[in-house]
């Protein structure tokens, strides 16, 4: 099983983008850490600021088989209806995950337009959101 690990706009900088919401750890840092917890799963990275960009890594994923995807769209996740349609009219088995808590912040991130067609969100429980959403992939 291959699950595929997506990040979109600005979480390319994490560890520098606002520290005291998202943390100080960078985008490298998580895939060693989720490499380091899961080492008999294949895991493959993307991360990108470009919405065509995450839908055709998307593709290409479904294109090599794989259909479980742990999804941080970033803003992307309260303004992409095309981000939504692809996960839903690929099949895609997504966890959304946010590392900030999105219900303790501005009006507009408490709306997801993914939640409805992903398995489960994830948020407010900084990188490791991710591991947990990983592990709910490979036990389910």
């Amino acid at each position: 099983m291959t699950i595929g690990i997506m990040n979109g706009p600005n979480l390319g900088r994490l560890g520098q983008r606002t520290p005291e919401i998202y943390g100080s750890r960078t985008l490298a840092d998580l895939e060693s850490q989720l490499r380091a917890k899961f080492p008999e799963t294949a895991l493959e990275f993307f991360q990108s600021n470009h919405e065509g960009a995450l839908i055709d890594c998307l593709e290409s994923w479904h294109d090599q088989g794989i259909r479980d995807v742990v999804l941080n769209a970033g803003a992307l996740t309260h303004q992409s209806y095309a981000l939504r349609d692809a996960v839903e009219g690929l099949g895609l088995r997504v966890v959304e995950v946010h590392i900030s808590n999105v219900y303790r912040r501005e009006p507009f991130r408490a709306h997801s337009l993914l939640a409805a067609v992903t398995a489960g969100q994830i948020s407010g429980l900084g990188l490791e959101g991710y591991a947990l959403a990983v592990q709910f992939l490979l036990a389910t």
